[in-house]
């Protein structure tokens, strides 16, 4: 189900977004959608990234599977 959102933007993204809807024949909110999809991704990296440097930093601790399920009364 989609939800509207109202967003301001500058004239210059709105018209660079109207020239590539037209010539692509679709629609703003088509390409603003697969605009933040794509962000998205590099977002989804971005974290992956930083919760590595953390482990190799020692910030975050690993715990082993069996110490998890041990902790949680799971035989395994």
């Amino acid at each position: 189900m989609k939800q509207a959102i109202n967003i301001r933007l500058e004239k210059d993204i709105v018209q660079h977004l109207d020239e590539y809807a037209n010539e692509l024949n679709k629609t703003r909110t088509n390409l603003i959608e697969k605009a933040i999809e794509f962000y998205f991704d590099k977002l989804d990296e971005m974290v992956a990234d930083k919760r590595i440097d953390n482990l190799k930093s020692g910030k975050t601790k690993v715990i082993p599977l069996e110490v998890v399920f041990a902790q949680a009364g799971i035989n395994v």
